[in-house]
């Protein structure tokens, strides 16, 4: 992901709700029960870890059994001290006491939010971390750890994650996106493997996908106790036989037995967290509702159709419908180049409005830019005595219309599709369509020509691009 350009709006739950779900998460909750538990008997080595002879008391506090109880109990603990849950009180006696951070799980969401943020960071450090089965294969005969026959990059690895968490965060806040629902491991793996211009993957494409995922699978086990994510894990028939089965194709079967990962509530906020911190701009719905009209119309212009209109209605809660109408055509004036866009956002705001607010679409039906848009309004309501619209105006209307799909949708097929209508609806379009002075006139001609499957047509409207471009220099 490259961070010129902003992120689609996510949807956040409420700081109270999310606090909630933090404190419940169960390595969080688990590191928080150790932390008042310890007490001046409590030890801990010199890195911090709780020494060897305190794992099982940790873990029968913990409520925990079986052959991963210690390290379990360890991790909670380690997940409290990076936290800030507890503190070294004496390095030399390996003493420990209540750290500052436990108060403030009893306060406000937002400091509930912060802990569990450094709890975060702990659990990303440690799923980049090889397994301990490999670190113990790599121990060389001085018991120090020989790194470079795990063949395992600290940097590389813990930048791996990231890219995989952010193309997770993209498709879960994308328009058409996983937006709640699951994504195929498969697909988080590929999305940082295989090339976009790749058509067929290469077998070695294939096995380096295969590899990330089994790399994918253990890192999601760690992080779903945390609360970043739901994960159903690879199916342990195909991990027993990973070589022959993961590299067949995978819509050949039940693609859950693939592993599955859903981005929860909290883990969105949690991402874009780190994601703003990382210098990306990744934008909320609602961050926009107490501003203006004008920042209301140009920060949407970026959001696909569904947050613009979460993002307007909240705007719209907090303004009375006159006055509200009467600040949104104010705002959507301008011949620069988001004039169009932010046109067409204005519409859509004012399509939500009522009936009070009429007066305002009335004031504004000579103007020149609002005029069109006034006449729409007005007409779809069944008001009476709106004015026929000049010829002039209904060009210019046209020519804003499609400037404004092009801005908010590119070449899209809904667009080809207006452009095949207008073409077929109005005789002799493209004769008086480039004499309309808007600024976008040239380029829209240009995109007409770009659009229209009939050669014929398409001609017709390059050449009306050439004089409307003409003119304008001239």
């Amino acid at each position: 992901m490259s961070d010129s350009s902003p992120l689609p709006p996510v949807r956040l739950h409420s700081e109270a709700e999310l606090a909630r779900a933090a404190l419940s998460t169960p390595l969080l909750a688990r590191a928080a029960r150790l932390a008042r538990w310890a007490g001046p008997d409590t030890r801990v080595d010199a890195g911090g870890s709780l020494v060897e002879e305190q794992l099982p008391a940790a873990a029968d506090q913990l409520g925990l059994t079986g052959d991963d109880a210690a390290a379990y109990a360890a991790e909670a603990w380690r997940v409290a001290l990076d936290s800030g849950l507890v503190e070294i009180a004496d390095e030399d006696s390996g003493t420990v006491r209540t750290g500052e951070a436990l108060a403030l799980l009893t306060g406000s969401p937002q400091e509930v939010l912060t802990v569990w943020l450094a709890a975060l960071e702990t659990v990303l450090a440690d799923a980049s971390v090889p397994d301990l089965d490999d670190l113990v294969d790599a121990l060389d005969e001085g018991g120090e750890i020989d790194f470079a026959s795990l063949d395992w990059d600290p940097e590389a690895e813990a930048a791996f994650l990231d890219g995989v968490l952010g193309n997770l965060y993209l498709l879960t806040v994308s328009e058409d996106g996983a937006g709640d629902g699951p994504v195929p491991l498969p697909a988080l793996a590929a999305s940082m493997i295989v090339p976009d211009d790749m058509g067929e993957p290469t077998d070695d494409v294939l096995e380096q996908v295969s590899d990330a995922m089994m790399r994918l699978d253990d890192q999601f086990r760690t992080l779903e106790p945390v609360g970043l994510v739901e994960y159903r894990p690879v199916d342990e028939a195909l991990m027993a036989d990973a070589d022959e089965e993961l590299a067949a194709p995978v819509e050949e079967a039940d693609v859950s037995r693939y592993g599955m990962v859903r981005l929860t509530p909290l883990g969105a906020y949690g991402l874009r967290a780190r994601l703003m911190e990382a210098g990306f701009e990744a934008p909320v719905v609602g961050e926009l509702a107490d501003k203006g009209a004008d920042v209301l119309l140009d920060g949407t212009a970026a959001f696909g159709p569904s947050a613009a209109l979460a993002e307007t209605e909240l705007w719209l809660n907090r303004h009375e419908p006159l006055s509200g109408a009467r600040e949104l055509l104010a705002a959507a004036r301008g011949t620069d180049a988001g004039g169009p866009l932010r046109r067409l956002r204005c519409q859509q705001a004012l399509s939500l409005v009522g009936g009070e607010a009429e007066p305002a679409l009335r004031e504004v039906l000579d103007d020149p830019e609002l005029g069109g848009l006034a006449r729409v309004w007005l007409s779809e309501r069944g008001a009476a005595e709106v004015p026929a619209p000049s010829q002039d105006l209904v060009f210019w209307l046209t020519i804003d219309t499609v400037a404004a799909q092009l801005a908010a949708e590119g070449n899209s097929e809904e667009l080809q599709a207006l452009v095949e209508g207008l073409a077929e609806q109005h005789s002799g379009f493209f004769a008086a369509a480039w004499r309309v002075e808007h600024p976008a006139t040239a380029d829209v001609l240009e995109a007409m020509g770009r659009l229209h499957p009939d050669k014929k047509v398409a001609k017709e409207a390059r050449k009306a691009a050439f004089k409307a471009r003409s003119q304008q220099g001239g």
